[in-house]
């Protein structure tokens, strides 16, 4: 639950100071509110954990009101597409503390990162070193950018195998086993020769929601020997520590992950002169924040299951379609109440997938127009939201300090034919 949450006099739940049950009723369902408190300690936690450098992975949730927090905090942005790199700009965030991701990162998103004077592009690909190569010739090109190579350590980390991203099948980054890696630091050095880039260090990434810190420490493993002689000046470890969803599920926290790697780089020999950084995103956000929906229909089958159909579902949350993820649902009215009912939570989509909660546990008395909380949904679920059926998206709140804003507006109808001619 978000940092601040309590149960009032009333048995409501509150986050920030305010009452979720009266939030729901000004606002309308489905709403994203997220703990404002909360995203502060984690990025402060993060900030002391890791030291300056620390970049949150905005693709778990970005608008302006977070990327402008974020920085606040301390820490820079790791931004993976253009679109990410104008919200970020756009926020007040100062190119420099910006670092560009993507693995098919186009000529006008180089273009724009090198005009804006971001703080590090990682690159991907040998396409990319050629595309860096081209607009070094381009008229009233700025100062060199500076680079991390994106390597591939050959490293399965213990997750979804669609969230792994450092096995050596891999659309990410250079492999370390095939020889891309070095080739690729060849390369690069070859362009910072010429005045094209500046190389600046090496990053790596294995995946996401990973909740067993030894798979960070094979990760050091496989790279340390090769990084240690490289005289380079930064060592990315990347994201991907995990959050818990459900009963049952633990995670560690951001410091314990720090000091894991921190030791791992001690005993496999990573220079101690290294600048070591990382690229924490869900662990940042995603228990910050609860989504709010309205019950719309309880659907009793005999000998089978109930279904509890709600206004909002995979257009605001894809999680479970898309990796069968867990969550845990509650009604705000009775926060601290028993849940010893079960049924299936589902959305209003044409899709017999569209289920949020496959057996979720809910209090007697459960109704048509109750409020239905779930939470842990601050990391990618707005960033992944889509207007499939043309739902309008959610809005996003903030809370705090027993007063909450609204940072993201809710979409209307008006807004699904914007863009049509």
């Amino acid at each position: 639950m978000p940092l601040t949450s309590e149960v009032d006099g009333d048995g409501h739940l509150r986050v920030g100071g305010v009452d979720l049950v009266d939030l729901a009723a000004e606002t309308g369902t489905p709403v994203f509110v997220y703990d404002e408190a909360h995203l502060r300690a984690r990025c402060r936690e993060a900030r002391l954990a890791w030291g300056d450098g620390t970049a949150y992975a905005t693709k778990a949730f970005l608008c302006r009101a977070m990327a402008a927090l974020a920085h606040d905090e301390g820490l820079c942005l790791d931004v993976s597409t253009g679109g990410e790199l104008h919200v970020a700009l756009s926020a007040g965030v100062p190119a420099e503390r910006l670092v560009l991701h993507g693995n098919n990162k186009s000529d006008a998103e180089l273009s724009a990162a090198v005009s804006a004077g971001v703080g590090r592009i990682v690159v991907d690909s040998f396409d990319e070193l050629d595309r860096l190569e081209r607009l070094a010739c381009a008229p009233g090109r700025g100062r060199p950018p500076s680079v991390l190579v994106r390597v591939t350590p050959g490293v399965e980390a213990h997750t979804h195998e669609f969230v792994r991203t450092g096995q050596d099948d891999s659309k990410f980054g250079f492999g370390l086993a095939s020889g891309a890696a070095d080739e690729a630091i060849a390369r690069a050095r070859a362009l910072e020769a010429a005045g094209v880039v500046q190389l600046a260090g090496v990053h790596a990434h294995i995946g996401s929601q990973i909740f067993w810190l030894g798979s960070f420490d094979a990760e050091v493993e496989a790279l340390a020997a090769w990084f240690a002689p490289l005289g380079l000046d930064e060592l990315c470890v990347g994201g991907g520590l995990g959050v818990a969803y459900v009963e049952g599920e633990e995670a560690p926290t951001i410091t314990e992950w720090a000091a894991a790697v921190k030791d791992a780089c001690r005993r496999f020999g990573v220079p101690a002169s290294a600048r070591l950084t990382a690229e924490p995103g869900r662990s940042i956000v995603g228990a910050a924040a609860v989504t709010l929906y309205t019950v719309g229909t309880i659907k009793e089958l005999p000998g089978i299951r109930t279904y509890l159909s709600v206004d909002g579902g995979m257009s605001d949350n894809p999680r479970p379609v898309l990796y069968g993820s867990g969550y845990e649902a509650f009604l705000p009215r009775c926060a601290a109440a028993d849940r010893p009912w079960t049924a299936t939570i589902v959305g209003k989509h044409c899709e017999s997938g569209d289920v949020l909660v496959a057996d979720a546990h809910l209090p007697l008395g459960t109704h048509v127009g109750d409020v239905l909380a779930t939470p842990v949904t601050g990391a990618y679920g707005h960033s992944m939201a889509s207007n499939y059926n043309k739902v309008p998206r959610p809005p996003v709140v903030f809370a705090a300090n027993g007063r909450y804003r609204v940072v993201v507006r809710r979409e209307t109808v008006e807004d699904l034919t914007r863009l049509d001619e």
